[in-house]
C-alpha cells in the first residue's frame, strides 16, 4: 500500500510527517517556504489519517515510507516530524541512518514515553467521551488540550476537522496491531533538531531531553509561545525554523 501524500517544489527532498492529532494538512503553512527554498516537498498522511485508509492488517508506518520513498524515487532525505510522526521520523533515521540528511522533531512522542497525571488525565477522559459515542465531545477536547495560546479560531477548526475525519475513519476500522522493530536513537548521524512547547505537556519536554543525550550534535530550542502544534499556531515562525535549520545542516541546494 502507498500512503496518500503530495508533491510540491524539486530539490532535494523533505518529507513531513503530521501530528496524530492532525493529517497532512496541519504543513499547509510550511509547504511554499520550504519549495522556495529549494526543496521537493512530499506530505504524507500515515495510515488512518486524511486520505489514507486504516490498516486491515498488522503494518508499520516506517515501511509505508520505504514504499512511499521508492515510488518517488527519493532514497535520501530530511524528515520532518511532528509528535507521532515525529516517533515515526525517529524510526526511520535510526533504522536506515545513511539515508537521512536532517531531522526535525516537533514536540515530538517516542517510544517509552511515561505520562504524567496530566496527560493520563487527558487520555482517559478522551476514552470515555469515545465509549460513550461522543466523537465531538473527544474532538472538542482534543482541540482545546493540543493548541497553544496563539492559536487562531481558523487553526482550531483546521484541527478540529482534522481530528475528527481521524476519529471517525479509525473507529470505522476497528484496532490492527503493528509491527514494530528494535532500533535506537543513538544510530541516528543525521544534523537533528528538537522543537519544544512550552506550553506542552512536560512529558515531551523530556523525551526532547533524553533524545538530546542520545543523538550525537543534536540541539533542542524551546518554543516559549507554543503547545504541542506549533506548524499550526505559527505557521510562518515554523516555516522559518525549519528553513534555516535545513540550510544551516546542509541539506539544501
Amino acid at each position: 500500500m502507498t500512503i496518500s501524500h503530495d508533491t510540491t517544489g524539486a530539490g532535494p527532498a523533505v518529507l513531513l510527517l503530521h501530528s496524530t492529532v492532525c493529517d497532512r494538512r496541519m504543513w499547509d503553512g510550511q509547504v511554499a517556504a520550504l519549495a522556495e527554498a529549494g526543496h521537493q516537498v512530499v506530505r504524507a498522511d500515515l495510515r488512518g489519517f486524511g486520505e489514507s485508509p486504516a490498516a486491515d492488517r498488522p503494518y508499520n508506518d516506517a515501511d509505508d515510507l520505504v514504499e512511499l520513498l521508492a515510488g518517488l524515487g527519493v532514497e535520501r532525505l530530511a524528515l520532518v516530524g511532528a509528535s507521532g510522526g515525529g516517533a515515526v521520523a525517529l524510526e526511520f533515521a535510526a533504522r536506515f541512518p545513511e539515508r537521512v540528511g536532517a531531522l526535525a522533531l516537533l514536540c515530538t512522542a517516542a517510544a517509552g514515553l511515561e505520562p504524567g497525571d496530566g496527560l493520563r488525565a487527558f487520555w482517559g477522559k478522551e476514552n470515555e467521551l469515545l465509549e460513550a459515542g461522543d466523537v465531538a465531545g473527544a474532538t472538542d477536547l482534543n482541540v482545546a488540550t493540543w493548541l497553544g495560546p496563539d492559536a487562531g479560531d481558523d487553526a482550531r477548526e483546521t484541527v478540529r476537522q482534522m481530528q475528527r475525519h481521524a476519529f471517525e475513519v479509525q473507529l470505522a476500522a476497528g484496532d490492527v496491531e503493528g509491527v514494530e522493530y528494535e532500533s535506537s536513537p543513538e544510530a541516528i548521524t543525521a544534523p537533528t533538531l528538537l522543537v519544544t512547547g512550552a506550553h506542552d505537556f512536560p512529558e515531551f519536554g523530556r523525551v526532547s531531553d533524553r533524545l538530546a543525550g542520545l543523538i550525537p550534535g543534536a540541539r533542542r530550542v524551546d518554543l516559549e509561545w507554543a503547545g504541542h502544534l506549533p506548524a499550526v499556531e505559527r505557521p510562518e515562525e515554523t516555516a522559518a525554523l525549519l528553513v534555516d535549520f535545513l540550510a544551516e545542516s546542509g541539506w539544501s541546494k
